[in-house]
């Protein structure tokens, strides 16, 4: 009388999307992309990147291969969309859609390539030979796709994600680097890394030991790291100078005054057990409100520091779509007097 669903999940898994594009027997990829968050957080509010940086040459061949297939299989005459997870070098299929999905603005902004004109074009008869379609779409750079949340006008509702979505926007960076294009989108979702300062950690047993190399990056960076006493004491006996701050329930002054307070630039920080869950989104609430950037998974402080080290670097320019697209047409037009390159396999996308 009241059956109850049982589904299996894929702990610390990535999370893959593939767009692509068929005419009943012909599959173009539009893109390959990894989310940044783990498997289990909603496609909608995971950050993701094209091309895939941290997923396998192998494991990205198979997706574009099962994504032909699933096309080919269901006589696919316009867009399909397929998700995908990667756990320990074996590709899982989570759902194969034969429609548009939320990623074909982004896929088609990141390559130059209208993915939905050329589905109207398919659907009404025409072939992606007779549209001159190649098997892979231009892609000037690394685009990174981030979401925009609306919790500042949502009081009380935390900011853990989940598999529920809760975005209401996205933003776009594209750069030559992921961690540029990271935070091009960081800026233009309106969480602008910090550059010196404090990284405030705080981190349920399961996370301590990714975040250690994390962690001690950031150190390695200078800057100064604020933990709470179970985060601090992992670090510490593992080389990391880390400060103490009390949690929420231990006193004053606490986690939440030096937020308030401002001397904390940025918030790691991932749920703990019953006992602390209090302190835990008091903590985020706090990061939210004065505008502290934050992060709730171990990927995204990952990508966080990757953005960080890009903006100290310098190395990043700004260029509109119209200029990125526009170089990547002068990369393929030869050269006077070169001779035509051989042709080859279609190699594997690398970040």
């Amino acid at each position: 009388e009241h059956p109850v669903l049982i589904d299996r999940f894929l702990e610390d898994a990535f999370e893959g999307d593939v767009d692509a594009i068929a005419d009943g027997r012909r599959c173009v990829i539009g893109g390959v992309m990894q989310h940044i968050e783990d498997a289990g957080v909603h496609s909608g509010d995971s950050a993701c990147v094209l091309p895939p940086y941290l997923i396998g040459d192998r494991q990205v061949e198979e997706m574009r291969r099962y994504t032909q297939a699933f096309a080919q299989a269901l006589g696919v005459v316009g867009l399909i969309n397929v998700q995908y997870a990667i756990k320990d070098g074996v590709v899982y299929v989570l759902e194969v859609n034969p429609r548009a999905s939320r990623t074909v603005p982004f896929v088609s902004k990141a390559t130059g390539v209208s993915l939905a004109k050329l589905a109207a074009a398919v659907m009404v008869g025409h072939t992606l030979d007779e549209l001159g379609i190649p098997d892979d779409l231009p892609l000037p750079g690394v685009a990174v796709k981030e979401a925009v949340f609306p919790f500042t006008k949502l009081p009380g509702v935390d900011t853990i994600l989940g598999p529920e979505m809760r975005s209401t926007g996205e933003v776009m960076g594209l750069a030559d680097s992921f961690g540029m294009a990271f935070a091009k989108a960081q800026i233009a979702a309106d969480g602008s890394l910090p550059s010196t300062g404090a990284i405030f950690v705080t981190v349920n047993d399961s996370d301590k030991p990714t975040v250690l190399p994390i962690v001690r990056r950031f150190h390695e960076m200078g800057f100064r790291i604020v933990a709470t006493e179970g985060t601090a004491r992992y670090l510490r006996a593992r080389g990391v100078p880390a400060e103490r701050v009390a949690k929420v329930h231990e006193g004053r002054p606490n986690a939440i005054d030096l937020i308030v307070s401002g001397e904390a630039q940025l918030l790691i920080n991932t749920p703990l057990g019953k006992f602390t869950q209090a302190d835990d989104y008091a903590i985020r609430r706090a990061a939210l409100m004065h505008r502290v950037p934050y992060t709730t998974t171990m990927s995204a402080a990952s990508a966080a520091c990757d953005a960080i080290i890009a903006l100290r670097s310098r190395t990043g320019s700004v260029r509109s779509l119209q200029e990125w697209h526009e170089r990547t047409t002068a990369e393929k037009q030869p050269r006077a007097g070169a001779k035509a390159p051989e042709p080859s396999p279609t190699p594997a996308v690398r970040a």
